[in-house]
């Protein structure tokens, strides 16, 4: 496909991708009311076409893909002798599920899903190079599927280019043909251009559900791995402000999900402890505290603390000379200097855990200071291998020597010192020789990638990350106030986090108290929820927008109980835990009742929810994966969707005119239970604390 054939694909994918996105606003304003439609034939009509180019669009997408796997076939084919061999990848045939008893309530359906159809492939298109396997939501429109392989059009196009005569369609009917029977899958459906619709058993459904009842809420099986987490490192002696909001708490999510995976999370607080700065406070220290090695000084502001040190230092020309003699002496590790700034560093750690308690973070502190031995041993070796050149004084270090690209890494700065590069090329090396990670993550904002991609190639130029390690930058844009622009104060300041959620605490209260609460409540229960609404107000409206935007800090839409917003979902949680306390129905007696009966699925509103939730394992290991945990706050938000349908039509309790249970349905109560307990999960991964009253 020549350069410009490519881009006008790309111009037809984008088009239809728009058109999809207009159709689909135009049925949401619908759904929510915003717009109605006297006839039904209009929305119908508006649903056909929508339907019409998701279809469309998939065949570009994958028309696209196709290409992609054309030219990757392409370049793994080899000349010997003047012929052409195509180079071919043996992969073992995955196990597949052939006993619904055999499957546990952990099973994520994609990867089975993923498994069958590539037999399916294999067996129909023997000849293919790793042909592609595509499988999808189908969306909200039950009579495409709960699933859907969109693999034809892409093989369709890889057949063409083999000059094999066929159409999306005949491959669907192919694939289809040579598709194993699965206990997960109660049948596959050709539709459209050549789209596979997959409906899920519901017996698998009701099975999993049950699995949750009796043996809780068990992690889908991985591969273990070794992965260290970085995240928050504020740096010591400034106070924790809003801009280390984001680090800290996506960082955190990020680890309960590993760890919730038995992966080996080493949570690491990377603290700004060592450099320059801490010369001028250590004479600041000397001069206002003299006797601070018999008497520990109350400096618990240490914003003011640093800011005076700062202000002397850049004003005051002996102070600044003092200043620069205190890091010589810190850094030669004489014992007065030493037990200086470990008052410092202990003082500003004392200021983060105020902060770290009530987030309900935890981290190990391990910073700069940690690695200060091993930089001179990396520096060491990095010359020894001839990776480091003089640029004006410097010695520098290149990713790639050849191409140059970007700015290089300074290893040492030309009076001698080491760098911030310096400190990362250590700290790198001992996390992957003496940690043994796996996995590299670091929370950051966007404005370091450029410089852990530098990182990352000059640790593997090096040769200190081998194959299959590797360094993920998690990054996240800026935190903005509602006039649209830095989060900051009405004087200019940067807002202190641990201000932020105090606010967060007093707005919590008045919006409890303005919903009649204190006057249901007992004083330990509003304080709990209080707690529960002000911390995890804050950290879902972070972790529920794509990490990588920048996003609006509003407390009012943080606390509305309408929409994908924490209140609203925590309110929504205690609503399902009440159904079953209501009936006077224990958690005992409900177990029992699954053990005689089981869960059976019967109103299509139940099937649809326990669908939902059947996918928990699946986003689970998307956000594993991919590092964005949006996708669970918007999976959490189905669920709560999913649940209402299904509440407005189906009775749990059914009572009397005079509000006397007369019926219980425990067969909907134990839907009731799987789903409060998915949602405490997935509250858990945000970590944000739930409360059985509000």
């Amino acid at each position: 496909m020549s350069e410009i054939e490519e881009r006008k694909l790309e111009e037809r994918t984008t088009k239809a991708e728009k058109e999809v996105k207009a159709i689909e606003d135009e049925l949401e304003k619908i759904s929510n009311g915003d717009l109605s439609y006297t006839k039904d034939p209009q929305l119908e009509k508006l649903l056909s076409e929508n339907e019409k180019l998701k279809h469309r669009l998939a065949v570009l997408e994958n028309a696209v893909k196709a290409e992609s796997l054309s030219s990757q076939g392409k370049s793994n084919m080899k000349v010997q002798n003047s012929d052409v061999i195509v180079k071919k990848v043996s992969k073992k045939r995955p196990t597949l599920i052939t006993d619904i008893n055999s499957v546990e309530g952990n099973i994520c359906i994609l990867d089975e899903l993923k498994n069958v159809f590539e037999v399916a492939i294999v067996s129909a298109y023997p000849d293919l190079e790793d042909p592609p396997v595509v499988i999808t939501l189908s969306g909200n429109n039950p009579k495409f599927g709960d699933y859907q392989c969109n693999s034809a059009m892409a093989i369709s196009q890889l057949l063409k280019a083999k000059n094999v005569k066929t159409n999306p369609r005949e491959v669907a009917n192919n694939i289809l043909n040579k598709s194993p029977t699965s206990p997960i899958i109660e049948r596959i459906e050709v539709a459209g251009a050549g789209f596979l619709n997959i409906f899920i058993n519901k017996k698998l459904t009701e099975h999993v559900l049950n699995c949750i009842l009796r043996f809780g809420i068990k992690p889908p099986p991985v591969k273990r791995e070794r992965i260290i987490v970085d995240f928050s490192s504020p740096n010591v002696a400034k106070e924790m402000h809003v801009g280390h909001l984001r680090s800290t708490i996506i960082g955190d999510s990020i680890s309960r999900i590993l760890e919730f995976l038995n992966h080996d999370v080493l949570r690491i607080n990377h603290l700004g402890d060592w450099g320059t700065q801490f010369g001028m406070l250590i004479a600041h220290l000397q001069d206002e505290f003299p006797d601070y090695k018999t008497h520990s000084p109350p400096i618990s502001d240490l914003q003011a603390f640093y800011k005076e040190s700062k202000k002397r230092f850049d004003s005051d020309e002996e102070f600044k000379k003092r200043a620069y003699g205190c890091v010589v002496k810190l850094q030669s590790g004489q014992p007065d200097y030493i037990a200086a700034w470990k008052l410092i560093c202990d003082v500003s750690r004392l200021e983060f855990r105020k902060v770290y308690e009530r987030l309900n973070i935890k981290l190990i502190d391990r910073g700069e200071s940690f690695y200060h031995e091993l930089m001179k041993v990396v520096v060491k070796e990095l010359k020894e291998k001839g990776f480091l050149e003089e640029d004006e004084g410097r010695l520098i270090m290149w990713g790639d020597p050849v191409k140059r690209d970007g700015i290089p890494l300074t290893i040492v700065k030309s009076d001698g010192g080491y760098t911030y590069d310096t400190s990362d090329m250590a700290t790198i090396t001992q996390r992957v020789k003496e940690e043994k990670g796996d996995r590299f993550i670091y929370v950051t904002d966007a404005g370091q990638n450029t410089h852990f991609v530098t990182i990352e190639a000059c640790a593997r130029r090096a040769g200190i990350l081998k194959d299959g390690q590797k360094i993920e930058n998690v990054v996240f844009g800026v935190v903005l106030g509602e006039d649209k622009k830095k989060f900051k104060t009405r004087s200019g300041d940067t807002i202190k986090l641990i201000a932020l959620l105090d606010e967060g605490l007093k707005r919590a209260l008045d919006k409890l108290i303005e919903k009649g609460r204190d006057k249901v409540l007992t004083p330990e229960e509003l304080k709990l929820a209080q707690e529960a609404v002000a911390y995890g107000c804050i950290k879902y409206a972070d972790l529920s927008h794509n990490r990588v935007n920048d996003y609006i800090f509003s407390f009012d839409k943080m606390l509305d109980d309408k929409g994908n917003t924490a209140v609203y979902l925590l309110y929504a949680l205690t609503r399902i835990r009440s159904i079953a306390r209501t009936a006077q129905v224990s958690l005992d007696t409900l177990l029992a009742e699954v053990e005689k009966t089981g869960i059976t699925l019967s109103h299509d509103t139940e099937l649809k929810l326990a669908k939902v939730l059947l996918r928990f394992p699946e986003v689970i290991l998307k956000v594993s994966n991919d590092l964005y945990v949006h996708s669970l706050c918007e999976y959490l938000y189905e669920i709560s969707s999913s649940f209402t349908e299904f509440y407005d039509k189906c009775y749990c309790v059914e009572k009397d005119k005079d509000g006397k249970i007369v019926n219980i349905f425990y067969n909907r109560l134990m839907l009731c239970e799987v789903t409060a307990r998915i949602m405490e999960k997935s509250f858990e991964f945000l970590g944000i604390k739930t409360v059985s009253k509000m």
